[in-house]
């Protein structure tokens, strides 16, 4: 199977930790490609016509997409335990959909910067973006904690990408004032093997 992916992009990086946490690495070719919201690039349209990363091409059936069900995939395919079982899945699965739209709202301001023209960026669009995404940390913070502080799943997963690609882009915003906590389990996190081998490098 070959999974289609930008070493920059914090969505394939969750794939990349599940692939390292769930010993398939040598199982996979890997295609690094490259587009953006106006203009799909080396992106593959015929296996994901949303022109969007990552994309995973199997051998039998249609490609799937995207992250999350990537992930989900890989998982089962391993007969992984990144999806816990009872009732902390749904905490799982909330903190992953909350992990990428924090990404999703990070990315919108970096292509408000990188892809308009300077005279139609929009500073207000930019600032509701950090204002959820703020907002955002902060629930984390308060409210999320001990189950990111629990056993390693894939909400774990998503969170740390999500944090890592602020770090990554906008790290001038500085999303740890103010989130001790959420920070504190951030740099420890940060310490396992895959997030290590898949943190992005300019």
């Amino acid at each position: 199977m070959k999974l289609y992916k930008s070493d920059l992009s914090p969505f394939a990086r969750k794939v990349m930790v599940v692939l390292h946490e769930t010993g398939q690495m040598d199982e996979f070719v890997f295609a690094d490609v490259f587009g953006t919201t106006v203009d799909a690039g080396s992106i593959p349209l015929a296996l994901n016509p949303l022109g969007k990363l990552p994309v995973l091409e199997r051998d039998d059936g249609p490609a799937i997409y995207d992250s999350r069900v990537i992930c989900r995939f890989l998982n089962a395919r391993a007969g992984g335990k990144l999806y816990p079982e009872g009732d902390r899945l749904w905490e799982a699965l909330t903190l992953e959909a909350t992990g990428d739209g924090i990404i999703e709202s990070a990315l919108a301001m970096v292509y408000e910067a990188r892809v308009r023209p300077p005279e139609m960026q929009y500073q207000t669009i930019v600032d509701a973006h950090w204002v959820k995404i703020d907002r955002t940390l902060s629930a984390l913070n308060k409210i999320w904690i001990s189950h990111l502080s629990g056993p390693f799943d894939m909400g774990q997963i998503a969170i740390a990408s999500a944090l890592g690609y602020l770090d990554f882009r906008l790290d001038a915003r500085d999303w740890r004032q103010g989130n001790d906590a959420l920070a504190s389990w951030f740099e420890k996190i940060s310490e396992r093997a895959s997030l290590q081998a898949t943190a992005p490098v300019a």
